[in-house]
Protein backbone atom coordinates (compact mmCIF):
# COMPACT_ATOMS: atom_id res chain seq x y z
CA UNK A 1 0.00 0.00 0.00
CA UNK A 2 1.30 3.50 -0.60
CA UNK A 3 0.62 5.22 2.57
CA UNK A 4 1.95 2.16 4.24
CA UNK A 5 5.44 2.38 1.76
CA UNK A 6 5.77 5.86 2.78
CA UNK A 7 5.56 5.43 6.53
CA UNK A 8 7.63 2.54 6.78
CA UNK A 9 10.44 4.42 4.47
CA UNK A 10 9.79 7.56 7.13
CA UNK A 11 10.91 4.68 9.75
CA UNK A 12 13.64 3.43 8.22
CA UNK A 13 15.30 7.12 7.94
CA UNK A 14 14.28 8.09 11.59
CA UNK A 15 16.18 4.87 12.83
CA UNK A 16 19.61 5.64 10.39
CA UNK A 17 19.84 8.61 12.25
CA UNK A 18 19.59 7.78 15.58
CA UNK A 19 23.08 6.88 17.45
CA UNK A 20 24.06 3.19 17.13
CA UNK A 21 22.06 2.42 13.96
CA UNK A 22 23.65 -0.06 11.95
CA UNK A 23 22.27 1.16 8.70
CA UNK A 24 24.14 3.42 6.00
CA UNK A 25 23.68 7.21 6.01
CA UNK A 26 22.36 8.26 2.49
CA UNK A 27 25.17 10.13 0.53
CA UNK A 28 24.01 14.19 0.50
CA UNK A 29 23.15 15.37 -3.45
CA UNK A 30 26.68 17.51 -4.29
CA UNK A 31 24.16 19.08 -7.21
CA UNK A 32 21.78 20.10 -4.47
CA UNK A 33 24.21 22.24 -2.16
CA UNK A 34 24.68 26.10 -1.94
CA UNK A 35 27.67 26.62 -4.00
CA UNK A 36 29.23 30.36 -4.22
CA UNK A 37 28.08 31.60 -7.79
CA UNK A 38 31.04 33.02 -9.72
CA UNK A 39 29.97 36.15 -9.30
CA UNK A 40 29.98 36.92 -5.85
CA UNK A 41 33.47 34.73 -4.88
CA UNK A 42 35.30 37.02 -8.31
CA UNK A 43 33.29 40.24 -6.64
CA UNK A 44 32.39 41.42 -9.90
CA UNK A 45 29.48 43.52 -8.18
CA UNK A 46 31.38 45.69 -6.51
CA UNK A 47 33.51 46.88 -9.11
CA UNK A 48 33.36 48.76 -12.39
CA UNK A 49 35.14 46.36 -15.27
CA UNK A 50 34.47 49.08 -17.87
CA UNK A 51 37.56 50.78 -16.59
CA UNK A 52 40.69 48.90 -17.39
CA UNK A 53 42.79 47.56 -14.15
CA UNK A 54 44.99 49.90 -12.34
CA UNK A 55 43.10 52.86 -14.29
CA UNK A 56 45.06 56.10 -13.66
CA UNK A 57 48.31 54.36 -13.28
CA UNK A 58 50.94 53.23 -15.34
CA UNK A 59 50.55 51.07 -18.58
CA UNK A 60 48.79 47.98 -17.67
CA UNK A 61 51.62 45.09 -19.22
CA UNK A 62 48.95 42.69 -21.49
CA UNK A 63 51.15 40.00 -23.14
CA UNK A 64 50.62 38.13 -26.24
CA UNK A 65 50.86 34.20 -27.65
CA UNK A 66 50.54 32.84 -30.69
CA UNK A 67 49.44 29.07 -31.49
CA UNK A 68 49.57 28.75 -35.43
CA UNK A 69 47.13 26.10 -36.83
CA UNK A 70 46.75 26.37 -40.24
CA UNK A 71 48.01 28.86 -43.10
CA UNK A 72 44.75 28.01 -45.22
CA UNK A 73 44.94 30.47 -48.37
CA UNK A 74 47.41 32.83 -50.21
CA UNK A 75 45.48 34.95 -53.08
CA UNK A 76 47.93 37.00 -55.35
CA UNK A 77 44.51 37.96 -57.38
CA UNK A 78 43.05 39.63 -53.43
CA UNK A 79 46.49 39.98 -52.21
CA UNK A 80 45.34 38.53 -48.99
CA UNK A 81 45.64 35.28 -46.87
CA UNK A 82 43.94 33.32 -44.45
CA UNK A 83 45.11 32.07 -41.13
CA UNK A 84 43.55 30.24 -38.18
CA UNK A 85 45.54 30.16 -34.91
CA UNK A 86 44.90 30.48 -31.25
CA UNK A 87 45.63 33.89 -29.27
CA UNK A 88 45.95 34.19 -26.23
CA UNK A 89 46.06 37.40 -23.56
CA UNK A 90 48.08 37.63 -20.38
CA UNK A 91 47.35 40.31 -17.93
CA UNK A 92 46.53 40.95 -13.90
CA UNK A 93 43.64 42.05 -12.36
CA UNK A 94 43.59 42.48 -8.88
CA UNK A 95 39.78 43.01 -9.03
CA UNK A 96 39.51 39.22 -9.99
CA UNK A 97 41.93 37.73 -7.35
CA UNK A 98 39.87 35.53 -4.64
CA UNK A 99 40.63 33.17 -1.71
CA UNK A 100 41.76 30.30 -2.56
CA UNK A 101 43.41 27.19 0.06
CA UNK A 102 44.76 24.88 -2.93
CA UNK A 103 45.74 27.91 -5.17
CA UNK A 104 43.66 26.57 -8.12
CA UNK A 105 42.67 28.52 -10.78
CA UNK A 106 38.78 28.34 -12.30
CA UNK A 107 38.27 28.12 -16.01
CA UNK A 108 35.55 30.00 -17.31
CA UNK A 109 33.90 30.28 -21.09
CA UNK A 110 33.02 33.19 -23.30
CA UNK A 111 29.57 33.90 -21.06
CA UNK A 112 32.08 35.55 -18.05
CA UNK A 113 33.98 37.50 -20.09
CA UNK A 114 31.19 39.84 -21.55
CA UNK A 115 30.98 41.07 -17.50
CA UNK A 116 35.13 41.67 -16.99
CA UNK A 117 37.41 44.08 -18.46
CA UNK A 118 39.68 42.38 -21.27
CA UNK A 119 42.01 43.82 -23.76
CA UNK A 120 40.19 45.56 -27.22
CA UNK A 121 42.70 43.29 -29.45
CA UNK A 122 42.07 43.75 -33.26
CA UNK A 123 44.10 42.43 -36.55
CA UNK A 124 44.97 45.86 -38.31
CA UNK A 125 44.37 45.68 -42.14
CA UNK A 126 42.17 42.55 -41.58
CA UNK A 127 39.08 41.42 -44.14
CA UNK A 128 37.54 39.52 -42.28
CA UNK A 129 37.63 37.71 -39.14
CA UNK A 130 35.33 35.67 -36.71
CA UNK A 131 35.85 33.32 -33.54
CA UNK A 132 34.64 29.89 -34.48
CA UNK A 133 31.14 28.77 -32.34
CA UNK A 134 31.38 25.18 -33.06
CA UNK A 135 29.79 23.70 -30.67
CA UNK A 136 30.35 26.54 -28.26
CA UNK A 137 31.72 30.00 -28.92
CA UNK A 138 35.78 28.83 -28.66
CA UNK A 139 36.58 31.40 -25.65
CA UNK A 140 38.35 30.52 -22.42
CA UNK A 141 39.24 32.24 -19.41
CA UNK A 142 41.18 31.47 -16.54
CA UNK A 143 41.31 33.30 -13.15
CA UNK A 144 44.28 32.76 -10.42
CA UNK A 145 43.50 33.64 -6.81
CA UNK A 146 46.13 36.37 -7.41
CA UNK A 147 44.51 37.98 -10.26
CA UNK A 148 46.69 37.04 -13.07
CA UNK A 149 44.24 36.07 -16.46
CA UNK A 150 44.27 34.32 -19.27
CA UNK A 151 42.09 34.73 -22.00
CA UNK A 152 42.56 32.44 -24.82
CA UNK A 153 40.23 32.29 -28.32
CA UNK A 154 40.18 30.36 -31.65
CA UNK A 155 39.94 32.64 -34.78
CA UNK A 156 39.84 32.74 -38.41
CA UNK A 157 41.37 35.91 -40.25
CA UNK A 158 41.78 36.86 -43.37
CA UNK A 159 44.56 39.80 -43.59
CA UNK A 160 45.87 42.21 -46.48
CA UNK A 161 49.67 40.92 -48.04
CA UNK A 162 51.28 43.84 -50.03
CA UNK A 163 53.04 41.37 -53.18
CA UNK A 164 55.41 42.44 -55.43
CA UNK A 165 55.09 40.34 -58.31
CA UNK A 166 57.82 41.89 -60.51
CA UNK A 167 59.79 38.35 -60.26
CA UNK A 168 56.55 36.20 -60.57
CA UNK A 169 56.65 32.94 -60.78
CA UNK A 170 60.21 32.98 -59.29
CA UNK A 171 58.99 35.55 -56.67
CA UNK A 172 59.31 35.18 -52.95
CA UNK A 173 56.86 37.07 -50.67
CA UNK A 174 56.88 38.43 -47.35
CA UNK A 175 53.35 38.52 -45.28
CA UNK A 176 52.70 40.33 -41.91
CA UNK A 177 49.69 39.76 -38.99
CA UNK A 178 49.57 42.90 -37.38
CA UNK A 179 47.74 42.89 -33.66
CA UNK A 180 47.03 46.35 -31.92
CA UNK A 181 44.60 47.60 -29.07
CA UNK A 182 41.85 49.81 -30.76
CA UNK A 183 41.19 52.31 -27.76
CA UNK A 184 43.85 51.82 -25.67
CA UNK A 185 47.56 54.19 -26.60
CA UNK A 186 50.72 52.93 -25.09
CA UNK A 187 50.16 55.07 -21.88
CA UNK A 188 47.23 52.90 -20.86
CA UNK A 189 48.25 49.70 -22.35
CA UNK A 190 51.69 47.83 -23.16
CA UNK A 191 51.23 45.46 -25.52
CA UNK A 192 54.26 42.91 -26.04
CA UNK A 193 55.33 39.13 -26.81
CA UNK A 194 55.07 37.12 -23.67
CA UNK A 195 58.18 35.09 -24.32
CA UNK A 196 59.72 37.15 -27.54
CA UNK A 197 60.50 34.77 -30.75
CA UNK A 198 59.03 32.00 -29.27
CA UNK A 199 55.54 33.27 -28.48
CA UNK A 200 55.23 32.05 -31.71
CA UNK A 201 54.06 28.10 -31.95
CA UNK A 202 53.72 26.48 -35.29
CA UNK A 203 52.63 23.20 -36.54
CA UNK A 204 54.80 21.43 -39.10
CA UNK A 205 52.66 19.59 -40.48
CA UNK A 206 51.81 23.48 -42.24
CA UNK A 207 52.12 23.27 -45.56
CA UNK A 208 50.66 25.27 -48.81
CA UNK A 209 50.65 23.85 -52.48
CA UNK A 210 52.16 26.94 -54.47
CA UNK A 211 54.67 27.97 -51.38
CA UNK A 212 57.41 27.14 -49.49
CA UNK A 213 56.82 28.46 -45.94
CA UNK A 214 60.52 29.56 -45.03
CA UNK A 215 60.14 31.51 -41.63
CA UNK A 216 58.11 32.92 -38.78
CA UNK A 217 59.35 35.33 -36.83
CA UNK A 218 57.82 37.84 -34.68
CA UNK A 219 58.53 41.77 -34.08
CA UNK A 220 57.29 44.92 -32.01
CA UNK A 221 56.83 48.32 -33.02
CA UNK A 222 55.15 51.62 -32.79
CA UNK A 223 52.30 52.60 -34.75
CA UNK A 224 51.43 56.76 -34.75
CA UNK A 225 47.86 58.26 -35.65
CA UNK A 226 47.81 61.63 -35.51
CA UNK A 227 43.84 61.90 -34.16
CA UNK A 228 45.15 59.48 -30.96
CA UNK A 229 48.51 59.30 -30.42
CA UNK A 230 50.55 55.79 -30.19
CA UNK A 231 50.12 52.35 -30.32
CA UNK A 232 51.93 49.04 -29.31
CA UNK A 233 51.98 46.93 -32.56
CA UNK A 234 52.45 43.33 -32.60
CA UNK A 235 53.95 41.75 -36.01
CA UNK A 236 53.66 37.98 -36.98
CA UNK A 237 56.09 37.52 -39.67
CA UNK A 238 56.35 35.02 -42.49
CA UNK A 239 58.40 34.66 -45.74
CA UNK A 240 57.07 32.12 -48.62
CA UNK A 241 58.72 31.25 -51.68
CA UNK A 242 56.96 30.00 -54.66
CA UNK A 243 56.98 26.59 -56.27
CA UNK A 244 58.21 26.84 -59.97
CA UNK A 245 57.52 23.49 -61.11
CA UNK A 246 53.48 24.08 -61.39
CA UNK A 247 54.63 27.16 -64.08
CA UNK A 248 56.56 24.55 -65.61
CA UNK A 249 54.19 22.45 -66.50
CA UNK A 250 51.33 25.12 -67.27
CA UNK A 251 53.05 27.52 -69.04
CA UNK A 252 56.54 27.35 -69.87
CA UNK A 253 56.95 23.81 -71.40
CA UNK A 254 53.89 25.11 -73.65
CA UNK A 255 54.79 28.13 -74.77
CA UNK A 256 58.49 26.74 -75.81
CA UNK A 257 57.18 23.93 -77.66
CA UNK A 258 54.33 26.26 -79.65
CA UNK A 259 57.60 28.76 -80.80
CA UNK A 260 59.42 25.07 -81.61
CA UNK A 261 55.86 24.13 -83.43
CA UNK A 262 55.98 27.59 -85.71
CA UNK A 263 59.63 26.85 -86.67
CA UNK A 264 58.09 23.89 -88.51
CA UNK A 265 57.09 26.48 -91.38
CA UNK A 266 60.30 27.14 -92.01
CA UNK A 267 60.81 23.67 -93.69
CA UNK A 268 57.65 23.42 -95.33
CA UNK A 269 57.70 24.77 -99.38
CA UNK A 270 56.50 28.27 -99.86
CA UNK A 271 54.33 26.92 -102.52
CA UNK A 272 52.54 25.00 -99.74
CA UNK A 273 49.92 27.74 -98.89
CA UNK A 274 47.11 25.63 -97.10
CA UNK A 275 49.86 24.07 -95.09
CA UNK A 276 51.81 27.29 -93.88
CA UNK A 277 49.11 29.50 -93.17
CA UNK A 278 46.77 27.69 -90.69
CA UNK A 279 49.95 26.32 -88.81
CA UNK A 280 51.05 30.03 -88.69
CA UNK A 281 47.67 31.52 -87.27
CA UNK A 282 47.03 28.03 -84.74
CA UNK A 283 50.22 28.49 -82.84
CA UNK A 284 49.26 32.87 -82.70
CA UNK A 285 46.28 31.71 -81.33
CA UNK A 286 47.57 28.96 -79.12
CA UNK A 287 50.33 31.80 -77.55
CA UNK A 288 47.30 34.21 -76.83
CA UNK A 289 45.50 31.74 -74.98
CA UNK A 290 48.16 30.56 -72.89
CA UNK A 291 49.04 35.04 -72.06
CA UNK A 292 45.19 35.34 -71.15
CA UNK A 293 45.04 32.48 -69.30
CA UNK A 294 48.43 33.42 -66.94
CA UNK A 295 46.71 36.87 -66.63
CA UNK A 296 43.14 35.39 -65.73
CA UNK A 297 44.28 34.61 -61.98
CA UNK A 298 46.65 37.41 -61.58
CA UNK A 299 45.99 41.25 -59.99
CA UNK A 300 45.71 43.87 -63.11
CA UNK A 301 49.05 45.29 -62.07
CA UNK A 302 50.84 48.10 -63.90
CA UNK A 303 54.38 47.24 -63.95
CA UNK A 304 55.75 44.23 -66.01
CA UNK A 305 56.11 40.06 -64.05
CA UNK A 306 58.97 37.95 -65.35
CA UNK A 307 56.24 35.71 -66.65
CA UNK A 308 55.39 38.20 -69.42
CA UNK A 309 58.40 38.91 -70.48
CA UNK A 310 58.70 35.25 -71.56
CA UNK A 311 55.44 34.79 -72.72
CA UNK A 312 55.92 37.72 -75.13
CA UNK A 313 58.94 36.87 -76.56
CA UNK A 314 57.65 33.88 -77.30
CA UNK A 315 54.46 35.25 -78.68
CA UNK A 316 57.20 37.48 -81.13
CA UNK A 317 58.62 34.59 -82.05
CA UNK A 318 55.99 32.67 -82.86
CA UNK A 319 54.39 35.67 -84.78
CA UNK A 320 57.71 36.33 -86.77
CA UNK A 321 57.48 33.33 -88.62
CA UNK A 322 53.91 34.32 -89.76
CA UNK A 323 55.29 37.16 -91.08
CA UNK A 324 58.21 35.59 -92.41
CA UNK A 325 55.94 33.29 -94.98
CA UNK A 326 54.22 36.23 -96.01
CA UNK A 327 57.31 38.47 -96.75
CA UNK A 328 58.96 35.52 -98.62
CA UNK A 329 55.58 34.68 -100.52
CA UNK A 330 56.10 38.97 -101.34
CA UNK A 331 59.39 38.82 -102.11
CA UNK A 332 59.39 35.59 -104.80
CA UNK A 333 56.00 37.20 -106.39
CA UNK A 334 58.06 40.20 -107.04
CA UNK A 335 60.96 38.32 -108.73
CA UNK A 336 58.43 36.18 -110.79
CA UNK A 337 56.71 39.52 -111.91
CA UNK A 338 60.58 40.87 -112.71
CA UNK A 339 61.55 38.07 -114.60
CA UNK A 340 58.57 37.91 -116.64
CA UNK A 341 58.87 41.99 -117.62
CA UNK A 342 62.75 41.19 -118.37
CA UNK A 343 62.13 38.03 -120.96
CA UNK A 344 59.29 40.69 -122.67
CA UNK A 345 61.88 43.19 -123.30
CA UNK A 346 63.91 40.59 -125.26
CA UNK A 347 64.56 41.80 -128.82
CA UNK A 348 63.17 39.50 -131.95
CA UNK A 349 65.85 38.23 -133.99
CA UNK A 350 63.26 36.21 -136.95
CA UNK A 351 64.13 36.94 -140.34
CA UNK A 352 68.30 37.53 -139.46
CA UNK A 353 70.94 34.90 -140.02
CA UNK A 354 71.74 33.58 -137.34
CA UNK A 355 75.94 33.61 -136.89
CA UNK A 356 75.72 30.02 -136.47
CA UNK A 357 74.28 29.23 -139.68
CA UNK A 358 76.39 31.41 -141.52
CA UNK A 359 79.26 29.53 -140.72
CA UNK A 360 78.34 26.65 -141.02
CA UNK A 361 78.99 24.48 -144.46
CA UNK A 362 78.60 20.94 -146.25
CA UNK A 363 82.37 20.69 -145.11
CA UNK A 364 81.57 20.05 -141.46
CA UNK A 365 81.97 16.57 -139.64
CA UNK A 366 79.32 14.98 -137.93
CA UNK A 367 81.55 15.61 -134.76
CA UNK A 368 81.53 19.20 -135.74
CA UNK A 369 77.70 19.00 -136.08
CA UNK A 370 77.47 17.53 -132.18
CA UNK A 371 79.59 20.24 -131.21
CA UNK A 372 77.55 24.08 -132.72
CA UNK A 373 74.29 21.93 -131.66
CA UNK A 374 73.33 22.88 -128.64
CA UNK A 375 74.23 26.40 -129.71
CA UNK A 376 71.68 26.03 -133.36
CA UNK A 377 69.01 24.47 -129.95
CA UNK A 378 69.58 27.07 -128.18
CA UNK A 379 68.56 29.89 -131.24
CA UNK A 380 66.00 27.94 -131.66
CA UNK A 381 64.59 28.24 -127.83
CA UNK A 382 65.18 32.37 -128.60
CA UNK A 383 63.30 32.55 -132.05
CA UNK A 384 60.53 30.54 -130.06
CA UNK A 385 59.87 32.69 -127.53
CA UNK A 386 60.77 35.82 -129.73
CA UNK A 387 57.62 34.42 -131.47
CA UNK A 388 55.33 34.04 -129.23
CA UNK A 389 55.64 37.54 -127.58
CA UNK A 390 56.51 39.71 -130.11
CA UNK A 391 55.94 37.70 -133.75
CA UNK A 392 57.34 39.22 -136.80
CA UNK A 393 56.85 39.69 -139.99
CA UNK A 394 57.52 36.30 -142.68
CA UNK A 395 58.77 37.24 -146.26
Amino acid sequence: HPIRSKRETTRTEREAHKPGSTLPMRSPDVTKAPVTKSEQLLKLDGHDFTMRPGFGGPAIPVGVDVQLESLDTISEVDMDFTMTLYLRHYWKDERLSFPSNTNQSMTFDGRLVKKIWVPDIFFVHSKRSFIHDTTTENVMLRVHPDGKVLYSLRVTVTAMCNMDLSHFPLDTQTCSLEIESYAYTDDDLMLYWKRGNKSLQTDEKISLSQFLIREFHTTTKLAFYSSTGWYNRLYINFTLRRHIFFFLLQTYFPATLMVMLSWVSFWIDRRAVPARVPLGITTVLTMSTIITGVNASMPRVSYIKAVDIYLWVSFVFVFLSVIEYAAVNYLSTLQERKERMQSNRLPCTCGMTHPGQMMMSNSYSDMDMMTTGNYGMSCYVSVHVCVQNNPCRQN
